[in-house]
């Protein structure tokens, strides 16, 4: 008889509300990011799928009474509504930051730029003439990787081939695979690693482990996580001064883990957010200047340096 005890009633109201919780979390992504999500890594929208038939086995579940109340099953069933308060957090935590203008538009393929994408990258290649280095770029956390199409844009118009990482969940850290992924490409290309706050860090590690070490590594909005002082290639950190994340003072304190021969350009009145396309950043700086002035002196930053490796 003790099998067919009925569950606390708080406790069945409380996993109906965290099923409602998870379909509403799930539709509030849908509509504010999907272009994000459609864009990604597959893994998210994966896990924004099992949310929702999870959800729906849930809501099942109590409306027909499904689930023992036994004293270690109620443990178990609140254990679960536990598991899955962090699950639906974790979700939205996940959102990502959607591309805007001007990078959508320089996702489409011209006379200059063919662009494809695939499940876990973005390539950019020059239809013309195409130079001997190329570069393997790794988005900010959580960023939508499209965001990155307009600053980088310009270099594939300069020769250079550029393939944007496509991160699991938006983490670069899930991503260290990225690079070498990249340069399957073309092996016959010399290939500078780089990236964008959290991506910029995950290209320092890269850069490290790397079985052939790349010829060079690009900061935008970032530093590595430890000593890379010893790196044998070309080094260049691009940083904006009003960035409130990777902050001046931060990018300054960097010098000390890379080479003495590091270039350091700093945009002037550039923010975090202005090293991609995909609004504004919680935590960030207010940027003095426009995005299409702080976008247009990181690229140029950028084709410099990469036609440096070339030469």
């Amino acid at each position: 008889m003790s099998d067919r005890r009925k569950a606390p009633v708080w406790l069945v109201w409380t996993e109906r509300g965290l099923a409602l919780a998870a379909l509403l979390v799930v539709a509030w992504v849908a509509l504010t990011a999907w272009g994000g999500v459609s864009h990604g890594h597959p893994l998210y929208p994966a896990l924004l799928l099992v949310t929702v038939l999870g959800a729906a086995l849930v809501g099942v579940a109590t409306w027909r009474g499904w689930g023992g109340a036994r004293t270690w099953q109620i443990v178990l069933r609140v254990c679960a509504a536990v598991a899955g308060v962090a699950w639906i957090a974790a979700m939205a935590w996940l959102k990502p930051f959607s591309a805007t203008e001007p990078a959508l538009a320089a996702m489409e393929s011209d006379e200059a730029v063919a662009v494809t994408e695939t499940s876990t990258q973005i390539v950019l290649q020059p239809t013309g003439e195409a130079s001997t280095v190329a570069l393997a770029f790794q988005p900010g956390a959580r960023v939508d990787p499209r965001a990155y199409a307009a600053v980088l844009r310009p270099l594939a118009e300069a020769g250079h081939t550029v393939v944007i990482v496509k991160q699991p969940l938006g983490i670069g850290f899930l991503a260290l695979d990225g690079y070498a992924a990249a340069t399957a490409i073309d092996p016959s290309l010399e290939w500078a690693v780089g990236g964008h706050s959290l991506g910029g860090t995950v290209a320092a590690l890269e850069a490290e482990s790397a079985a052939e070490a790349p010829a060079g590594l690009l900061f935008f909005a970032s530093y590595p996580a430890d000593d890379m002082s010893g790196f044998a290639g070309t080094v260049l950190s691009i940083s904006g001064s009003e960035d409130g994340l990777a902050t001046p003072d931060k990018i300054e304190a960097s010098a000390e883990d890379l080479p003495a021969d590091t270039t350091f350009t700093v945009i002037e009145g550039g923010s975090h957010a202005q090293f991609g396309a995909y609004g504004l950043q919680p935590g960030d700086g207010t940027a003095t200047i426009s995005d299409d002035e702080a976008r247009e002196q990181i690229s140029d930053a950028t084709v410099a340096f990469l036609d440096s490796l070339a030469s």
